[in-house]
């Protein structure tokens, strides 16, 4: 599907929804202020599903039963092996940059829990480079719907499940009710439907926190967005410290450790939130050149430098700050 971004002031009218689930702010915006509570409820149950199906912090989820199958292959539901095949095609269109099996080392950093206890631990962690052991050894046969996940390997999902909830939850949602859905879960958004005149505007930031909190100095773009999927992740936005060590959410595959990345943010349009989502991800690991291969990959994206010097690709909206009616939707630095 093809990417737009423009600017234009929204005229439509809209309501909005705004609470918390999976480990993250969630925001509903509808086109119909009828149908917003009835949406509403519609999201709730189908995040619930995914939170079940996906989350590494859960012993009861799906997920984390596939870590006692001991290399066997195993049934899983639909919604995982959906969720799974996003993981793994994101792994193989970034070249393994964003890759499922970091999940020991996800917990090897402390990252093992829902964030907010994560903040609360301060016990030392030992930092060795260590290699993921990488997406081709997962094994997702779509025919059985059966998983094969070597011994040892954890998956973490977290890098793509929130963006493709987003996708999904705005499609299903769209279908139902008949309007335009915008469903943003933490820097993942992803629209569906007849969008608002002008298309849904976006505030996309560098700073995390509310809008009203972010500085006027602070580095930020007011986008339309016509189709598809935003994303925006960085490496400031989820951070906690262990011991003396100082880490954040964003890892590494071929160490196993926080990636050292010159960008602090990297905003991506796709044609799809979990493809948005792989690519802003991708972009924080490769580092150095990542806007030259966001450029070929023809991703309009606003990359922001540790030291704040803005860069964009092709397609991203030139000297957009100011433009239009930002109210519809503010994106900042969330987990991937």
């Amino acid at each position: 599907m093809a990417v737009s971004l423009k600017h234009r002031p929204t005229q439509r009218t809209t309501a909005a929804a705004d609470w918390r689930a999976l480990g993250t702010g969630v925001r509903l915006v509808v086109t119909d202020p009828a149908l917003l509570d009835s949406c509403n409820l519609l999201l709730a149950r189908h995040l619930a599903e995914v939170d079940a199906a996906c989350s590494r912090f859960r012993q009861d989820s799906e997920l984390a039963a596939l870590d006692t199958t001991a290399g066997r292959p195993v049934q899983v539901s639909p919604l995982l092996a959906e969720a799974l095949s996003v993981a793994l095609h994101a792994a193989e269109a970034t070249d393994g940059a964003v890759d499922p099996t970091v999940g020991s080392a996800m917990d090897a950093l402390g990252y093992d829990r829902d964030f907010t206890l994560v903040q609360e631990d301060d016990r030392p962690v030992r930092l060795t480079v260590q290699r993921t052991p990488g997406w081709r050894t997962v094994h997702l046969d779509r025919a059985t719907g059966t998983v094969t996940v070597p011994p040892g390997v954890r998956l973490d999902l977290g890098a793509t499940a929130k963006a493709w909830a987003a996708d999904r939850a705005a499609t299903l949602l769209a279908e139902a009710a008949g309007c335009g859905v915008l469903v943003a879960l933490g820097g993942d958004t992803a629209v569906a439907g007849e969008p608002p005149a002008g298309g849904w505007q976006i505030r996309v930031q560098d700073i995390t926190g509310p809008v009203d909190e972010t500085p006027a100095h602070g580095s930020y773009d007011c986008v339309g967005l016509h189709g598809g999927g935003l994303a925006t992740s960085g490496t400031s936005a989820r951070r906690w410290r262990r011991g003396d060590q100082n880490l954040h959410h964003i890892v590494d595959p071929r160490t196993g450790l926080p990636v050292r990345t010159p960008w602090r943010t990297v905003s991506v349009a796709a044609g799809s939130c979990a493809e948005a989502n792989a690519a802003s991800t991708a972009a924080l690991v490769k580092g150095a050149g990542a806007e030259r291969w966001l450029t070929r990959m023809a991703l309009p994206a606003r990359l922001v430098s540790q030291e704040g010097l803005v860069i964009t690709t092709p397609g991203w909206p030139t000297n957009p700050r100011g433009a239009g009616n930002c109210a519809t939707s503010s994106h900042r630095p969330a987990a991937a």
